[in-house]
């Protein structure tokens, strides 16, 4: 028989030991407020009673151990008795996921059922996503379109027609040069010419036989040779003056009137800046995953935030046996003229790869072979192994036979044993996208 120790200490310091049941009911005669003690058997009335009570300590003895705590307050003992009476209740129901029946509880059908439904879990469904890698290069801007300008001749520089990153058309006059010279010899072409015209009317126009065949023929060479040399003085007079080949902004010169100028020396630059391409690399083994006309992200690297979509225009043919990359140039458009030739940008390259299911990290759990997951299928758990692929922040994609949409526990995973009954605490959340 399992005896209760009901240590009582009045101020006769006494103390009995009942049976449990009736030491219980002693600990709820003295936690019943303004209740006096039912007398018990074994427990005298003027022990048991309430006004003689100090303090009591109930505990749980076998047959043959006797055991008899220290005093202390009654009320705190048998707050403490409820408190570990509660917590071992919930300890049993968290750990099973099932009611507990109250006393005097039947049960019933929705007791049974509820046993059956088996611990409650929160699940979030796989999502199937592609792999993707994003990859960030320094790169550097160039110009649609740039030259550097020559003279097309030496001389003494007369005229300066353009002013730093002033915007010029095809035409626009640059430079000047002293054209005395080649105005003369012009002046002598065309006078050589109409003479040479003259004779050879001359000629034609005298009666049949007065002047040789051979002498006219040699008149219309002349005229010919005097017709290019007029051509040549031309090309010379005008390379004396300097013009933009195309739209653009002009840069500084260091060229001022005054000055005498060789074909050699640079005038200015200029530069057609409607759009920008970025010469960036990437590593070799990007071949065969990007491809021309392909969208990336770029940003000076000075305003990361100001970031443009620009589009892969070019991809080199050779891998660079140093650094083993290859060099791809990006077209972005410049309408706002904010960019300029020769910024570093930081361009970002997103490449997609294999398709993957896509999981919150925290389902993902790790065991003595590795990662692995709880899928609830057909309202029971079961395990599957996995492979990490890629962690992102709050999410990882993995490898294993796992489906679009299948649901895995994210919440109950400490309870989860292969093959038994779960039931979902919320309904299974629509995928996102679906």
């Amino acid at each position: 028989m399992t005896w209760g120790a009901f240590l009582v200490q009045n101020a006769d310091t006494r103390s009995v030991t009942l049976p449990l049941k009736d030491a219980r009911g002693v600990a709820r005669d003295i936690a019943t407020p303004n209740r006096d003690a039912i007398p018990r058997p074994g427990c005298p009335e003027t022990l048991c009673s309430r006004q003689h009570l100090f303090s009591a300590r109930l505990r749980i003895a076998g047959p043959r151990h006797r055991v008899l705590g220290q005093g202390i307050p009654m009320r705190m003992a048998v707050q403490s008795l409820l408190a570990v009476a509660i917590l071992g209740a919930a300890a049993v129901a968290y750990q099973y996921g099932g009611p507990i029946l109250a006393a005097g509880d039947t049960g019933g059908p929705n007791a049974a059922s509820a046993t059956r439904a088996g611990p409650p879990v929160v699940v979030e469904p796989v999502v199937m996503r592609p792999q993707t890698t994003n990859l960030e290069a320094i790169g550097t801007g160039e110009a649609i379109r740039s030259a550097t300008l020559h003279p097309a001749s030496a001389g003494e520089v007369v005229a300066v027609g353009f002013r730093p990153d002033q915007r010029v058309a095809p035409g626009d006059i640059l430079l000047e040069l002293d054209a005395r010279r080649e105005n003369l010899a012009l002046d002598l072409a065309e006078a050589r010419v109409a003479e040479a015209k003259r004779l050879l009317k001359r000629y034609e126009t005298a009666g049949r036989g007065a002047v040789p065949a051979s002498t006219v023929d040699e008149a219309r060479t002349t005229l010919e040779a005097a017709r290019i040399t007029r051509r040549e003085a031309q090309v010379a007079l005008d390379d004396r003056t300097m013009t933009a080949p195309f739209a653009g902004h002009v840069g500084i010169t260091e060229i001022d009137i005054g000055d005498r100028v060789t074909t050699e020396d640079a005038i200015t630059t200029l530069d057609d800046r409607s759009a920008l391409l970025v010469r960036f690399a990437l590593p070799e083994t990007v071949l065969g995953r990007v491809a021309v006309g392909q969208s990336v992200t770029i940003a000076p690297w000075g305003s990361p935030e100001a970031e443009r979509t620009a589009r892969l225009v070019d991809i080199g043919s050779r891998i660079d046996t140093t650094t083993r990359s290859v060099t791809l140039r990006a077209r972005v458009e410049n309408t706002d003229d904010t960019l300029r030739p020769g910024m570093s940008f930081v361009v970002h390259v997103n490449l997609t790869g294999q398709t993957y299911p896509l999981v919150p990290e925290i389902a993902v759990q790790w065991g003595a072979e590795g990662p692995y997951l709880w899928v609830i299928r057909g309202g029971q758990a079961a395990r599957e192994s996995v492979r990490i692929v890629e962690r992102r922040q709050g999410i990882t994609l993995v490898e294993g036979a796992l489906e679009d949409g299948e649901p895995v526990v994210v919440e109950g995973i400490q309870r989860m044993r292969p093959g038994i009954d779960v039931s979902l605490a919320d309904p299974l959340p629509t995928p996102p996208g679906t």
